[in-house]
């Protein structure tokens, strides 16, 4: 199934998000297409809704390089352990861990081939997703420090949100008991 044919299949209830996704990313001129669609990517892989991250890499095959959407998919791997990590410093009231240090591996924050702005965009996406306020944070700071401006941003995080809800109802359809009719 095609992208266009997954997001044209969600339910009435969900009228909103497909006239959300047209409009954000059909339509997108607040973002280059780099940007958008690795925003898209990463935001789909972070629903961990395969069917919908299955039709968004597919169509992004055709629009990102093969090293953009590798880092793309980098972006979402390594925010999606760095989210749980500093997310719990973030929760914990303990300040002890603050001071440990992270022994992780994130050689990808500076080994990936597409521009800076682009991949600190992708891991913001990922963050927002995945509720990291520290890192949040800290990749809002590093692209305003890039020039990216607030409207970038903004328009990055918008699509994530749309993408995310996308997968929310596909999984909540799936768990339907009408969807085993």
């Amino acid at each position: 199934m095609a992208l266009d044919e997954l997001i044209g299949g969600l339910p009435a209830y969900a009228k909103d998000l497909r006239l959300n996704y047209s409009s954000l990313v059909k339509q997108s001129t607040d973002l280059t297409p780099q940007q958008l669609w690795g925003s898209v990517v990463v935001a789909a892989i972070a629903t961990r809704n395969g069917e919908l991250t299955t039709e968004v890499i597919a169509e992004a095959e055709g629009i990102l390089t093969p090293g953009a959407l590798d880092a793309a998919k980098a972006a979402a791997a390594i925010m999606g352990m760095n989210n749980i990590y500093y997310r719990f410093h973030h929760l914990t009231s303990n300040e002890k861990y603050a001071t440990l240090p992270a022994r992780l591996r994130m050689n990808v924050l500076r080994g990936h081939t597409v521009e800076h702005v682009d991949f600190e965009l992708w891991c913001l996406v990922v963050s927002a997703i995945n509720a990291c306020g520290k890192c949040v944070d800290s990749h809002e700071k590093v692209l305003r420090e890039k020039g990216a401006t607030e409207e970038l941003i903004n328009a990055a995080v918008r699509v994530a949100s749309v993408i995310h809800a996308i997968g929310v109802v596909l999984d909540s359809e799936r768990a339907s008991p009408t969807a085993a009719e």
